[in-house]
């Protein structure tokens, strides 16, 4: 009986598409955003992303080799890793910064708790976290047409509106890869298709912040000023490629339903009443955290219903 069993780690897939066929769904889905992140931003966003993946594969390479334990470069998680790092960076940051990030995610967050599979949070996300509470100047100083400015999220908390094409578009401040909300629904589209994602988890996110916005932000009910704040800053990209991680989020349907809105009324808890503008990142690695407790009670109310049925 022992034979017939086979225990593995997350993330647990009930198809024959295989880890590395996932992992570059995600990089292709990816492109539009890095591609228009590039495009907009020039050279150092190029380089950004180079040095962010590169870091993120030779580390885990090298930690992998010196500690004697199997490489697995190849699963390219290491890249999707990198290139999510890499898009939630500013333009304007030094070299130094994608390294240490890139160290940080994984070696500290990822390897040192297993590896694929076995962290409890988001290793970019977690990252990009370390490096907004380290290097707050440095993270939060944004560049667009040469000109520092303040990002969207930024004016919009003095007014109801700002440019929405601009937005949708992604001619505005920002980090390499949130700018565009087109280029991610492009990506996020493919994701869907591919079925590499389902919707639950973003719809319940989009839908939850959303509500949230129209009762408790400082413009209540206000329709084009919640169209703002869902396609500026992180939120899209949040929603699509981080909110969805196969290793730190709910597997079944319940619990996913609770995580999206979880994170999505974590998200306007900090945009609208907190010292930050954004909040997607805190919010959805403080969704990771309890994970374990959202499965556990999910699953729980859901073997009672059947056993009730």
């Amino acid at each position: 009986m022992i034979k017939l069993l086979h225990t593995s780690s997350s993330p647990h897939v009930r198809d024959q598409t295989d880890t590395t066929r996932i992992m570059i769904d995600v990089i292709i889905a990816l492109m539009p955003a890095t591609l228009y992140g590039i495009y907009q931003f020039k050279l150092n966003a190029a380089l950004i992303v180079v040095v962010s993946v590169l870091t993120c594969v030779l580390s885990e390479y090298l930690f992998e080799y010196f500690m004697k334990k199997p490489i697995t470069i190849k699963d390219c998680s290491a890249i999707v890793t990198g290139l999510i790092l890499a898009l939630n960076l500013p333009s304007t940051v030094p070299l130094w910064i994608p390294v240490i990030g890139a160290l940080f995610a994984i070696i500290i967050v990822k390897q040192l708790y297993g590896g694929l599979g076995q962290n409890f949070m988001n290793p970019a996300l977690a990252a990009r976290c370390f490096l907004l509470i380290s290097f707050t100047g440095r993270m939060t100083n944004f560049v667009f047409d040469g000109v520092t400015t303040a990002t969207p999220l930024a004016i919009l908390e003095t007014r109801s509106h700002y440019d929405l094409f601009r937005l949708f578009i992604g001619t505005t401040a920002g980090t390499i890869g949130e700018t565009s909300t087109l280029m991610i629904l492009i990506g996020g589209a493919y994701m869907l298709v591919k079925r590499v994602i389902k919707p639950t988890i973003p719809v319940a996110y989009l839908l939850s912040f959303s509500l949230f916005t129209l009762i408790f932000s400082p413009f209540r009910f206000d329709f084009y000023y919640l169209a703002c704040q869902l396609c500026g800053g992180g939120l899209m990209l949040g929603c699509f490629f981080m909110a969805t991680d196969y290793v730190t989020t709910p597997i079944n349907f319940g619990g996913q339903i609770v995580f999206g809105v979880l994170i999505g009324i974590l998200t306007g808890l900090f945009r609208f009443f907190g010292t930050t503008t954004e909040g997607v990142s805190y919010a959805i690695i403080l969704g990771n955290l309890v994970v374990p407790l959202i499965e556990k009670y999910t699953l729980l109310y859901k073997t009672k219903k059947a056993v009730v049925s």
